[in-house]
């Protein structure tokens, strides 16, 4: 008797694996929903001059004033965060469920280098949303949001603005921490060699600096180092890397 499964046997564990999935998310957003004060509490910190980034660069005291435009706004934006938070606190699970699926179509030394691969890419993307909200965007929010072409103009900020520019920098700074992973796995592949990166090191320093320019878009000095700094580290540290990867 074959115990090959077949293409409907495979379809019926892959929508298993999705509403697993599903169920594990939504079960994550209610928690994340329920928890709305400590939740909100921890998104808007960097809001306050008390922010320990502020404390560490003995910022001047400022003050940052959120407002709403929209009568259903606050609830959807509730909701989207909470969903977001609840694929954060569900994404273990659902890795695991995913590599459960598809290892049986692996070799050994293929699920080997798999898990090391999603272990390392699921670490380095956590590690860049931890440096977007510690450093990244605090010195973003705070520099825009007290930004004025005239004193005659106040600034009124959105929640929705707020909250859309920190996913959308804490997605790029995660995508950003890839730089180590996906090095590798181009050396792996012989698409990428150290002596090429250590080579083009001065162009790199410029595309990182147009990059740090891009995320925070400062004309101060120090800013624009601090946010580029870790980006050259990630380049520094992918070269050694790809030099230990292809020996």
């Amino acid at each position: 008797m074959s115990n090959e499964l077949t293409f409907w046997d495979h379809l019926d564990e892959l929508r298993g694996c999705l509403w697993r999935i599903v169920i594990a998310t939504v079960a994550s957003a209610i928690v994340a929903f329920c928890l709305k004060e400590p939740l909100f509490d921890l998104i808007l910190a960097p809001c306050h001059s008390d922010f320990i980034l502020y404390r560490l660069l003995g910022a001047e005291p400022f003050s940052l004033h959120l407002i709403n435009t929209g009568l259903a706004e606050q609830m959807l934006i509730h909701i989207k965060v909470s969903i977001c938070v609840g694929v954060i606190f569900a994404s273990p699970y659902i890795i695991y469920v995913l590599f459960r699926f598809i290892s049986p179509a692996l070799y050994s030394n293929e699920r080997r280098y798999s898990i090391r691969l999603t272990m390392a890419a699921y670490i380095m993307f956590f590690v860049g949303i931890v440096v977007n909200y510690f450093l990244i965007f605090p010195l973003t929010v705070r520099f825009l949001g007290l930004y004025q072409v005239s004193q005659e103009i106040d600034n009124m900020l959105t929640i929705s603005s707020y909250i859309d520019t920190m996913m959308m920098l804490s997605i790029s700074f995660g995508i950003i921490f890839e730089i180590p992973v996906i090095s590798w796995l181009l050396a792996r592949f012989g698409l990428l060699k150290s002596t090429w990166m250590s080579n083009y090191r001065r162009q790199a320093i410029v595309a990182i600096l147009v990059i740090a320019a891009i995320i925070t878009p400062t004309t101060d000095i120090f800013t624009l180092f601090v946010v580029a700094l870790p980006i050259w580290l990630l380049y520094e540290v992918s070269i050694v890397i790809v030099k230990i990867g292809r020996e």
